[in-house]
């Protein structure tokens, strides 16, 4: 896998617009298996987890191409008129955790579906037993046997679902097998995230009728198509919450733009009680930094509106530098501390013990060579290396590139000195 080499010590400054969503991108192509006709997604990153997904859908039979746009990324068509197969292997699922979110609208549109066990980072046990149980309120026989989810929908009913736990995934997959039911789809305690109104507003575009999504009670009423149409999806809220931590790490000038302030209101109360001086203008976060940072105090992640799992690591690293004790709470993921150890490695003082985290913040943390556990972990590897003396390498960036797109050149371009080592440059890591 590549790397980066990191030389700590720069501040900062200029303007980064922030990509669309990966975690809306990843639910919209699996909804897009439900369109008999050519979408179009405006202005899509090249995420290695949408080239993922991508690979799933030529799989079934559908057509997928990026063509250039109007915007900095490429616009990609799928035409998913000819989707004739109905399985996922656990080559293609193993690759991406959202090859899960096939599972409703394969089952929506064919009635059968046979979809391998998902993959993804390993942040700890993320079950589908949620997915399914939604599946079977709606009248769908599933058998799990030898590492594959095998469904039949040919007695499926219009219900009211309850989930036990919001899960985004369950959420999702309900939704997308209800659009194309017969009658009216209730889903109660179901995920509020933003990502979730994103695919509403998708499916709704291309003829669906769902409301309630960001809500307790989503209401969806059974079509029987969907047409074609046009959509961007919404602005990653992770990415830029990844920005605005390094503003508050390091920034002497720095604009985010193409941000959308009210998904990130959690970090932004946590970020105005250090030393950078943050100003929300339309789509724009400006922050400005002071002197050293002062601790952010305590972080709890919950679902959503809560404090976003996805942004814990990250806020770990900024933790490291603060003046004062942090205290970090994992409350989803009992995998999610792999950063730590690495972290340690660059000198930070962080005591963790069944999901808790104290870290007190020094001064000085000092590069090293590190191993990106995971997505975001990587990325909290990759702030503490803006800020750390020295040089630090960052291995398996692969990793961080399932969510962050170039995110070394958008770095470069604030004045980080970053830049990726290519695997066959580092014969000795390729194995």
């Amino acid at each position: 896998m590549d790397s980066f080499y990191i030389v700590g010590g720069s501040r900062l400054e200029g303007e980064v617009v922030v990509d669309c969503a990966k975690n809306a991108l990843l639910p919209i192509l699996a909804g897009s298996i439900l369109i008999e006709g050519e979408i179009l997604l405006k202005n899509v990153p090249k995420y290695s987890d949408v080239l993922a997904m991508c690979k799933i859908l030529e799989h079934l039979g559908a057509k997928v191409r990026f063509e250039k746009g109007d915007f900095a990324n490429e616009d990609l068509y799928i035409d998913c008129r000819d989707i004739i197969y109905s399985d996922v292997s656990n080559e293609l699922a193993s690759k991406v955790r959202s090859s899960i979110f096939t599972l409703g609208p394969i089952l929506g549109r064919k009635g059968i579906a046979k979809v391998a066990y998902p993959g993804g980072c390993d942040i700890g046990l993320r079950p589908i037993d949620i997915h399914i149980t939604a599946l079977k309120q709606l009248g769908c026989k599933i058998v799990d046997k030898n590492g594959y989810i095998y469904a039949d929908a040919s007695k499926r009913r219009a219900e009211d679902v309850v989930l036990s736990f919001p899960s985004v995934g369950a959420t999702e997959n309900a939704i997308m097998f209800a659009v194309l039911g017969e009658g009216e789809t209730r889903i109660f305690n179901p995920a509020r995230e933003p990502e979730i109104v994103d695919l509403q507003n998708f499916l709704n575009c291309a003829g669906a009728d769902i409301k309630g999504a960001g809500s307790n009670l989503i209401v969806i009423k059974g079509v029987k198509r969907l047409h074609t149409c046009s959509y961007k999806a919404i602005s990653d809220r992770i990415e830029a919450g990844t920005f605005m931590i390094a503003g508050a790490m390091c920034a002497k000038n720095l604009v985010i733009s193409n941000v959308n302030s009210a998904h990130n209101q959690e970090l932004l109360c946590k970020l105005s009680k250090t030393a950078c001086k943050i100003k929300v203008i339309d789509d724009k976060i400006i922050m400005k930094g002071g002197g050293r940072p002062q601790s952010f105090g305590e972080v709890e992640t919950a679902v959503y509106p809560g404090f976003p799992t996805d942004l814990q690591a990250p806020m770990v690293s900024l933790a490291c530098i603060c003046d004062g004790y942090s205290l970090i709470i994992e409350n989803l993921f009992e995998s999610r501390y792999k950063h730590i150890g690495e972290l340690l490695k660059m000198g930070c003082d962080i005591k963790c013990k069944n999901g808790v985290c104290i870290v007190k913040g020094r001064e000085k943390i000092y590069g090293a060579e590190v191993i990106s556990p995971d997505l975001r972990g990587g990325a909290s590897l990759v702030l503490a290396g803006l800020v750390a003396e020295g040089y630090t390498t960052v291995d398996n960036v692969d990793l961080i590139d399932r969510g962050y797109y170039r995110l070394e050149d958008k770095l470069s371009s604030l004045g980080a000195e970053i830049k990726r080592i290519k695997c066959e440059k580092r014969v000795d890591n390729c194995d």
